[in-house]
């Protein structure tokens, strides 16, 4: 007898630790994965604190080779089926491209761009046979050129385009898919990619709490895109009016300040 589960990547903090707080207090058995065992189990046991079913952890560098095919063999070997799949593991580098450490950038790709394409095909058949849900974390980067953080933004750019091309092949499935496009948002993400907030980022800023809750919600909803709080909500808006090479100066004006 198979469980149907809430598989969340990127668990152990920020968003995907305000994701599982949300989906466990719906009641949803959640699968938390990430790199840290010791936060995901600190994190399992809090949640367990609060009355909701314990999530099961299972600590995965999703990047690393090999590791997506174990992952869907310990899910499969504790009974469990996936029904909602979050793909919110990811990471950004502040800096030019050509400065960056190529090797890093090649990694950040691995776990922005191939791990999540890779689970959502491992575990789609699960998904669409429990009629279920994938929330996948892209940015309001995936909506503009990044000068600054060039790979970042290519990264989102893919998670949102790969998100509407597969809801829209899922359609007739009952399979809800959403796109999570935050901006800036206070949490160890920003310090990794050596990002400094400025006067931009207090204006899109909205906590991971609220984040998370505008992507719970969205997804149950069935929204296509979820772009939470009313400045980021305007940036998609906004871009249909400016030309692109405007765009592109102003995101290298402002990634420059933040370096």
């Amino acid at each position: 007898m198979t469980e149907r589960v809430t598989l969340i990547t990127g668990a152990s903090s920020g968003i995907g630790l305000e994701l599982t707080r949300i989906f466990a207090a719906k009641g949803h058995t959640c699968v938390l994965v990430a790199r840290r065992a010791d936060r995901l189990s600190e994190l399992a046991e809090i949640v367990a604190a609060t009355g909701a079913k314990k999530p099961v952890a299972i600590a995965c560098d999703l990047a690393a080779e090999g590791a997506i095919a174990r992952l869907v063999e310990d899910v499969a070997a504790l009974g469990f089926e996936v029904e909602i799949l979050v793909n919110n593991a990811g990471f950004g580098l502040a800096g030019a491209a050509l400065t960056l450490d190529r090797a890093q950038q090649l990694e950040m790709i691995d776990l922005n761009v191939r791990a999540l394409t890779d689970l959502t095909l491992r575990f789609a058949d699960s998904i669409i046979r429990h009629r279920g849900g994938i929330l996948n974390v892209a940015s309001i980067a995936a909506f503009l050129p990044g000068p600054g953080m060039a790979v970042y933004y290519a990264t989102k750019a893919f998670v949102l385009s790969f998100t509407e091309a597969m809801r829209a092949e899922l359609r007739k499935s009952g399979v809800r898919v959403t796109a999570l496009c935050p901006g800036p948002v206070p949490t160890e993400f920003q310090s990794r990619a050596g990002f400094v907030p400025g006067m931009d980022s207090k204006l899109l800023k909205v906590s991971a709490v609220d984040v998370a809750r505008a992507g719970y919600e969205g997804l149950m909803a069935n929204r296509q895109v979820v772009l939470p709080g009313f400045a980021v909500r305007s940036i998609p808006l906004l871009l249909r009016f400016v030309p692109r090479a405007w765009v592109l100066a102003a995101v290298a004006k402002v990634q420059q300040r933040h370096r």
